[in-house]
């Protein structure tokens, strides 16, 4: 049987060499494939006729793409891995190149994928392509987001603290659940620098708080790695702004050492924040 870690390198490797007509073997006939970022509201692919339809439609014919920076955490589900990594890609239309974040957790079964959740940089994918006004007409013509029940409170996990924690308000609190030298980056949002301090997260921390937004937590779902210093955890803030319901999907990768988190990446859905705020433009314009 093929494990799981074997089939993602099966999966990156076609898809790096361009063999995009061979990818939906690698998934089992009934698999669902979501991608909880996508523009401009999340997709929900069931069976193997619709992903093979993905992969050899658009994407096939519009980009070139290479992965590297290849990191799997495999996790105490034998079935589940969760793969960082990036692509160098270039658009077969403009020949724009770019390097763009990735991670994808995946549950394997009998050598077949059954399930994955899948995010991607969006924004840097259309930049690539000339496609950031469309991008805006997109997000303008939306139908109005979809929430689900609220999670209720945890603390079972630094993770879960963090996410209840900006839920509830409790900014100055928050800083206190790191390393006081850590590494925490945002691959999503442009412009964005390595935060390395408890002083540097007060002051990321003090800009959430100025905005006083009042989202709930909703869908936490946690990955614990066969390392046992990894955690993994997708959620969504949801709630309303302006008068419309916004939900911001999200996952971050940790490394958490003696309860206190020494590197996170924050795969937020920021793309998906401003095309709801009307604000792609500057947004793009950090790019």
């Amino acid at each position: 049987m093929t494990p799981p870690r074997d089939v993602f390198a099966a999966l990156s490797d076609g898809i790096s060499e361009g063999r995009f007509a061979e990818l939906s073997a690698l998934y089992a006939e009934d698999t669902v494939v979501e991608h909880p970022q996508a523009v401009p509201r999340p997709t929900r692919l069931v069976g193997r006729e619709a992903v093979h339809e993905r992969f050899t439609g658009a994407l096939a014919g519009a980009l070139r793409l290479k992965r590297k920076n290849v990191v799997v955490h495999e996790t105490t589900d034998p079935e589940v891995i969760v793969a960082e990594y990036d692509y160098d890609a270039e658009s077969l239309e403009t020949g724009k190149t770019t390097t763009t974040a990735n991670i994808q957790v995946l549950r394997v079964r009998d050598g077949l994928i059954v399930h994955s959740r899948d995010y991607h940089d969006y924004l840097r994918l259309a930049a690539l392509r000339d496609g950031v006004d469309q991008l805006a007409q997109a997000y303008a013509q939306a139908p109005p987001r979809a929430l689900s029940p609220v999670t209720p409170e945890s603390a079972d996990t630094v993770f879960e603290r963090l996410v209840h924690g900006v839920a509830g308000g409790r900014w100055d609190e928050l800083p206190e659940l790191y390393a006081e030298e850590t590494h925490v980056t945002h691959p999503f949002l442009p412009g964005s620098g390595v935060v390395r301090t408890r002083d540097e997260l007060r002051a990321h921390f003090a800009a959430g708080k100025a905005m006083n937004h009042g989202f709930a937590v909703a869908d936490v779902v946690t990955y614990r790695g066969a390392d046992p210093e990894v955690l993994i955890g997708e959620f969504a803030y949801q709630g309303e702004y302006g008068g419309n319901p916004v939900r911001i999907a999200n996952i971050f990768s940790m490394r958490v050492r003696d309860g206190l988190v020494v590197e996170s990446r924050d795969y937020g859905d920021h793309l998906g924040i401003a095309g709801d705020l009307g604000r792609i433009p500057e947004l793009a314009a950090k790019l």
